[in-house]
């Protein structure tokens, strides 16, 4: 799907964002329907260690909110999302751009949903692989988001 200019405008903005932009990292790509979200996080004097591969906080920073945004746009207002838990496993040194995909499709939505129906809230486990331009594995993350209805108490 097609970057619409109200998502490249919202990924500019999010660039901007001193939070994120302290990561080191960019979101590159956000689709229209926000189910799909692509980030960079480049070795930069910015996000460079001690022995001068990317920082592990920079690769946890650039991932750690975007599930949790991605579920808020395409949830509605009528849900609250927060992130739980997270975990971070590295796998070999960041020594060039490493990239992420995020993505959420209509099935997990309406499993959400439909869980919610019976239950207060539900807890959904996603996760994300920091890669090279090769697609080697220099990280895993793990996220634990927390959904439940604001009709159930918030």
């Amino acid at each position: 799907m097609a970057e619409s200019l109200r998502s490249r405008m919202t990924r500019l903005a999010f660039n901007f964002f001193p939070a994120y932009r302290g990561t080191g990292a960019r979101i590159t790509y956000i689709a229209e329907d926000w189910r799909e979200i692509r980030i960079k996080v480049p070795l930069s004097l910015r996000t460079r260690n001690y022995v001068g591969t990317i920082f592990g906080g920079s690769m946890y920073g650039a991932v750690d909110p975007i599930y949790m945004v991605m579920l808020i746009r395409n949830l509605g207002p009528e849900y609250v999302v927060w992130d739980k838990s997270a975990s971070i496993r590295f796998r070999r040194p960041g020594r060039t751009t490493l990239y992420a995909r995020f993505a959420i499709d209509q099935a997990e939505l309406d499993a959400i949903r439909a869980a919610l129906e019976t239950e207060r809230s539900v807890d959904r486990t996603y996760a994300v692989e920091l890669v090279d331009r090769e697609g080697v594995v220099h990280a895993r993350v793990e996220k634990v988001i927390h959904v439940r209805h604001k009709r159930d108490g918030g």
